[in-house]
């Protein structure tokens, strides 16, 4: 039987504070373990065939080759294709290999520069891997994806046609580290197929684990020139991308430049040209051929007017796919520059500096916390909340007036297993200063306070960030989509100069919401009379009564007329009996009758005066309205498990569904509160009642 969904999630989230999921501890990828399945290889001397990306059709995907190529595709281990295969031969370069039938040349551009970083390659690429005595059919990479790194296992069984591989090749045929580098991100993307289209700064990501700048060449920042220049001697991967033409074909163009296509940024040299300065950027075209042929190109007679030195140092008169171009001509025929880095240290130069990382995994609901952009007045405030709190620049760190200390990412994680499938939705954030808050900001906040910080728009990206300048203090940032009601889950990732105190903001009452007066009970002598003397009527012997029998009461006298979708069912009412039978028989008696009654009348009073929309039921918004009506805290993680256990698909609440809800989390919060003795609930306590509110 498979873990609960909610258990799994406690049992990740236990895992990952543990240290599970990074880069020393890699999570394994759909639970397959490398160490394992290489033993079991060798134990029994068999070559391993993976079962969860197979050597077939469906591993290739979709609308990759046409139905007369797939039918002619054969899966071959290294050593059917050549006599003597290696993982590496004569070291890993960027010459190494060239792009196949599929357009991942995003992907490949990255790879192109990963090859320039060998701690960061290390990382993703097991080098000690071989095919020597051990050798098993069996090889394991490395990525980050959305939050934590996981190892990937693959066989080696590769798709060839005519005995020649169809996807991305070496120039030498003994050497298969990118083929095989290759099968595994797509093996994580879900398909040969699904990495067709992307663009660099994903791959960059999953490589890297670490921060992602983009620079738009159109409005490039007065120092690009010196941004790249620290860049390239840092441990920086930097891809770039020319824009689309007018249809997706990756055109060529007079100048030798590909429409619509990915590069890898390899280096940047300044250089001395009839006694001026001119910076040079040097480009590498992942198809391993097709290069610029403008001014500074392998051709141009501008070398000529260099220095020995750097002519010999720089030209390399060979169609490899690599050249020089001016940083102008760069500006002018690129649209984005992307940088990624394990730290942005390069950003201001300063090794001295480090810049401090908070790190946030988020969900927007539909009808809880899927407030939308600021245009939605009345549902912004619903989205998550973060508060952060700067404190003053330490001075080895101190800025100039106007120089940017903090960037904010935000990043949406998909819900889809493949990667074409995935839809992302237009995401942005807003950051407000303020003082003197307490609990969740409540719609009024918002209305009188204009964002100091934001996305400059929302874009349908996996990735979104901002550098902002922010003064210390304290200030909330929101994320969220740009339309209301749109379910997704995301990163956010706080970077800062100065130490930063980030918590998530969802957990406390803020009297600014709908008023609800929670109803006083009232004890009247002669109405708990009335309901003892009912009680009677359908108790047995002993009097007491089964959940059957309860089910009876609820349905057919107490609430007759209130309960819209055909009242309580019995496995309610025995839960009812199990949260109130304080003696422990299976059933109520008189006195436990009289009080699980009255709770019930407090839950309908509340339900009604928070139906606001007359409906019958409630909204996830007035859902929180309602709980909060009760005198009690909540979590928009909680809220969110609530409308996920209690709600109908139509995302509405009924009377019977809250009344059950509002018992057991009655029930849990006297437990746990007992148990914390009114200090602040553990990690183990908190998520005892997440499950016990889910289950």
């Amino acid at each position: 039987m498979a873990t609960p969904g909610v258990c799994m999630n406690i049992i990740n989230a236990r895992h990952k504070k543990d240290g599970l999921g990074t880069i020393s501890n890699p999570e394994k990828f759909l639970t397959q373990d490398y160490q394992l399945l290489k033993q079991y290889c060798n134990i029994n001397r068999v070559r391993y065939v993976d079962d969860m990306f197979p050597p077939d059709r469906r591993s290739i995907g979709n609308d990759v080759l046409s139905p007369s190529d797939l039918a002619t595709v054969q899966w071959k281990r290294p050593s059917k294709i050549v006599s003597n295969p290696s993982f590496v031969v004569d070291g890993v370069s960027r010459f190494d290999f060239g792009q196949g039938m599929i357009g991942n040349c995003w992907f490949l551009a990255s790879i192109g520069a990963l090859t320039f970083q060998d701690f960061i390659l290390n990382q993703v690429v097991p080098l000690e891997q071989n095919f020597d005595d051990e050798y098993c059919g069996l090889f394991h990479f490395r990525f980050w994806r959305f939050g934590r790194w996981v190892d990937v296992v693959i066989d080696d069984k590769l798709p060839t046609i005519n005995g020649r591989l169809i996807f991305v090749h070496s120039k030498d045929p003994n050497e298969f580290w990118p083929a095989l580098l290759e099968k595994a991100y797509a093996k994580v993307c879900g398909s040969y197929s699904d990495m067709n289209s992307g663009t660099p700064s994903e791959a960059l990501v999953d490589f890297t684990g670490g921060v992602h700048v983009c620079i738009n060449l159109s409005d490039p920042p007065p120092n690009l020139w010196e941004l790249m220049c620290r860049a390239g001697k840092s441990k920086s991967l930097i891809g770039c991308g020319t824009p689309q033409g007018d249809t997706s074909a990756n055109t060529v163009l007079p100048n030798g430049l590909v429409q619509g296509h990915a590069y890898a940024v390899t280096g940047v040299k300044e250089v001395i040209s009839r006694g001026q300065t001119v910076n040079l950027v040097r480009l590498w075209n992942p198809w391993g051929q097709g290069e610029w042929n403008g001014d500074w190109s392998d051709s141009s007679p501008l070398w000529q007017t260099v220095s020995p030195q750097d002519r010999e140092t720089c030209l390399s008169i060979c169609d490899d796919g690599e050249y020089w171009m001016p940083l102008k001509a760069f500006c002018e025929f690129y649209s984005e520059l992307d940088v990624c880095c394990l730290c942005p240290d390069f950003l201001n130069g300063s090794s001295s500096c480090h810049w401090k990382t908070s790190f946030y995994e988020g969900r927007w609901v539909a009808g809880t916390t899927a407030g939308g952009c600021m245009n939605n007045r009345d549902s912004f405030w619903t989205n998550p909340q973060y508060r952060v709190k700067i404190d003053k620049l330490l001075s080895e760190c101190s800025a100039a007036p106007d120089e940017k200390n903090m960037l904010v990412s935000l990043m949406q994680k998909p819900d889809k297993r493949n990667r074409r499938l995935v839809q992302n939705l237009h995401i942005g954030f807003s950051v407000f200063e303020y003082k003197a808050q307490r609990g969740k900001f409540p719609a009024s906040f918002f209305n009188t306070h204009a964002p100091i910080g934001q996305t400059k728009a929302y874009m349908n990206a996996r990735e979104v960030m901002e550098f902002l300048m922010l003064k210390p203090g304290e200030y909330l940032i929101v994320p969220s989509t740009f339309n209301a009601n749109e379910t997704a889950s995301f990163i956010l990732t706080i970077l800062s100069k100065a130490e930063t105190h980030v918590h998530e903001n969802s957990g406390g009452h803020n009297h600014e919401h709908r008023e609800v007066e929670r109803p006083t009970p009232v004890t009247n002598k002669t109405d708990e009379d009335n309901k003892r003397t009912l009680f009677r009527q359908y108790s047995d012997k002993y009097e007491e009564v089964d959940a059957e029998q309860l089910q009876t009461l609820l349905n057919e006298r107490i609430l007759k007329g209130d309960l819209k979708s055909g009242g309580f069912s019995t496995d309610a009412c025995r839960s009812m009996v199990a949260l109130m039978d304080t003696s422990i028989t299976g059933k109520l008696n008189g006195e436990e009758f009289v009080r699980l009654w009255n709770k019930i009348v407090m839950y309908k009073d509340i339900f009604f005066s928070t139906d606001v929309s007359q409906t019958g039921t409630l909204s996830l918004n007035e859902l929180r309205n309602a709980i909060m009506a009760s005198g009690k805290r909540i979590s928009d993680d909680m809220l969110n498990l609530m409308a996920l256990r209690y709600g109908s698909s139509s995302a509405q609440i009924t009377l019977e569904s809250y009344i059950s809800l509002g018992l057991r989390f009655d029930c849990i919060n006297k437990i746990f509160s007992q148990l914390s003795d009114g200090k602040t609930m553990t990690l183990r306590e908190s998520e005892w009642m997440y499950l016990s509110m889910y289950t």
